[in-house]
């Protein structure tokens, strides 16, 4: 049976028709509601109370549930949220104020209810206004069915959670213990604006990132980010704890900003659950849990939720280097540091239809299987993340067009120096013109992005950033022509080969793998990415290598790859990563 869209148990209906019938002030039902729960102003006006009676004495009100998982709404089933509560009752945790800031249908209020007995009063707070109906009579069906249990007071509000007002919270409990708890949304703010959510904080550059970040991506963030740091700026200086459910991305960042932030808070886990176990879904999630009021630390602990003995590992800032596997870092620290080299991602057109060709004999093919005559002048192969499987790779199985040599580059030029390619692109204009980034604003048509004088240099190294392969690959010219890659792949770049090859065997040897290891995180969305590779600093690693290692795989890629290279050029190779030399090191790189 269902009430205002929520699920209500025959035992709260009976409850209902038994206690409310003849009462005809909702002022009187609230006040009986709370005398009998706990739970203030149960009903918000007259019109919800003469509702409820007129649909209790009505059977015949089934409303199908809408599916809200589009909003990041996956509700905490009431056999994990007890797990959860009983897990925090094994710390001795015995919280006087419960704060939920997205308390959905009430399962950890329940469980709550349930597992902690000197709770004195719960905040829930909810958007969703069946959930908060919902929440209410399950706290109804769960005090009829423990008549003895501690009734504290129940306030459930209905309200975006980032207008309510936690301060009042904080001060008016400043000296009690607090708990907050709950699983906020898991849900980016772009995600929930396309959506038209109004469950949204205010729009600001919370993180400070600089204008080209903000527009490609970094300023997009997880929604249960925000509320965490909410939950934490607000009740930092009280005692007690808090445990959210949120994925995996949010605590690590929480941690990494704890660097900057210097919250009060300790002790903090990630205890790690089964996603699709508990909510059928494949999104990697933990429970983030700190004790507030407490010295500022800056690294967490990993456990098990569900075998939860000793941390399996540890990660956060150790120094001012911000690792994923502390104790592992430590053997390899050493090469941690500045590449002498600067890291570029390939090039970034958002026109795959269009630019990504395959080669048919004389002709071209593109995403929209038109066969095209194109010049060959700006048209060079190009390797994305699944190509880079081999150790070195001497041509490539798709192509694209080069607009440009730098970004903002006046594309005139194409169509007096390659005419047929001209006509294709402008054919096609309407192509480049829907593409959605703001990047390509009021810049040349047909613009691409993260191309320079590196993307033309004849020899490089690469990595796909999406794949969790510490392994980088060798790249060689095709057709008298430097190859290209797209921007999922990271690169430096070489005019000579020996170079290159140096630089491939050193990235490819033990101590680069175990250091990447050792800060990279397994469930990033880019495992590999522009900062941590910057950290490997290859004149470390090339003064400390063994030479009888680095004259073997030499020998070895010399006969696999019919390379006839020898090591005359390493102490010229050394001098070049010295950084006041190679000149490649730049301030805003």
């Amino acid at each position: 049976m269902k009430v205002f869209e929520a699920n209500i148990t025959h035992l709260v209906s009976d409850f209902f028709k038994e206690n409310l019938k003849k009462i005809m002030s909702f002022a009187v039902a609230n006040q009986k509601m709370f005398d009998a729960f706990g739970i203030k102003l149960f009903f918000d006006n007259n019109e919800e109370f003469e509702i409820l009676k007129e649909i209790i004495f009505n059977t015949n009100n089934i409303v199908e549930e809408p599916d809200r998982a589009e909003y990041g709404d996956f509700q905490t089933n009431a056999d994990l949220a007890s797990k959860v509560t009983l897990h925090l009752a094994s710390k001795n945790i015995s919280p006087k104020i419960i704060v939920e800031p997205t308390c959905g249908k009430g399962n950890f209020i329940i469980a709550s209810l349930k597992n902690f007995k000197n709770v004195q009063q719960i905040y829930g707070v909810e958007i969703y206004k069946p959930y908060i109906w919902e929440t209410k009579f399950n706290i109804v069906n769960f005090f009829l069915e423990n008549p003895t249990s501690n009734k504290p007071e129940i306030i459930v509000s209905h309200s975006n959670v980032f207008d309510f007002d936690f301060t009042q919270i904080e001060k008016q409990y400043s000296k009690e213990d607090i708990l907050i708890i709950g699983n906020p949304p898991w849900v980016t703010n772009s995600k929930l604006g396309s959506l038209n959510s109004s469950n949204l904080p205010k729009k600001t550059n919370f993180k400070n990132h600089n204008g080209l970040d903000a527009m490609t991506g970094k300023g997009n963030f997880d929604i249960a980010e925000s509320i965490t740091l909410t939950m934490i700026k607000n009740f930092q200086k009280m005692r007690g704890n808090i445990l959210l459910l949120v994925k995996n991305s949010v605590i690590k960042n929480i941690v990494f900003d704890q660097n900057k932030n210097q919250y009060k808070i300790a002790s903090i886990e990630k205890q790690c659950i089964d996603s699709k176990k508990e909510f059928n879904v494949s999104v990697e999630a933990s429970l983030f849990y700190c004790k507030l009021n407490s010295i500022p630390e800056f690294d967490c602990k990993e456990f098990n939720f569900y075998n939860n003995k000793n941390s399996y590992q540890k990660f956060g800032w150790i120094n001012d280097k911000f690792v994923s596997n502390i104790e592992a870092y430590t053997n390899t620290k050493d090469i941690d540091g500045m590449s002498p080299y600067v890291w570029r991602q390939g090039l970034k057109h958002d026109c795959s239809a269009i630019m990504e060709l395959d080669k048919v004999n004389e002709y071209y093919v593109n995403g929209l299987n038109e066969k095209v005559k194109l010049e060959d002048g700006i048209v060079y192969g190009i390797l994305k993340s699944s190509d880079l499987k081999n150790t070195v790779i001497k041509q490539t199985r798709k192509f694209t067009i080069v607009t440009q040599k730098k970004v903002g580059q006046n594309t005139n030029y194409i169509k007096t120096e390659y005419p047929e390619t001209f006509k294709y692109l402008k054919e096609h204009q309407t192509n480049f013109d829907a593409r959605k980034s703001s990047i390509y604003n009021s810049k040349p048509l047909f613009s691409i992005f993260g191309i320079g004088d590196y993307s033309f240099k004849p020899y490089k190294v690469a990595i796909s950033g999406l794949y969790k392969t510490f392994h980088f690959t060798l790249i060689l010219p095709q057709d008298n022509k430097p190859v290209m890659l797209d921007d999922t792949c990271y690169l430096i770049g070489f005019d000579k080969i020996e170079f290159a090859v140096y630089a491939l065997i050193l990235l490819n040897s033990e101590t680069t793998m175990r250091f990447l290891q050792s800060v990279t995180f397994a469930d990033a969305k880019r495992t590999f990415t522009k900062d941590v590779l910057m950290r490997i600093d290859l004149l470390a690693l090339a003064k400390s290598i063994n030479q009888k290692y680095l004259q073997m795989e030499l020998t070895r890629l010399n006969e696999m790859y019919n390379f006839n290279l020898s090591l005359n050029l390493w102490v010229i190779f050394m001098k070049d990563m010295i950084p006041v030399n190679n000149g490649q090191i730049e301030m805003f790189a």
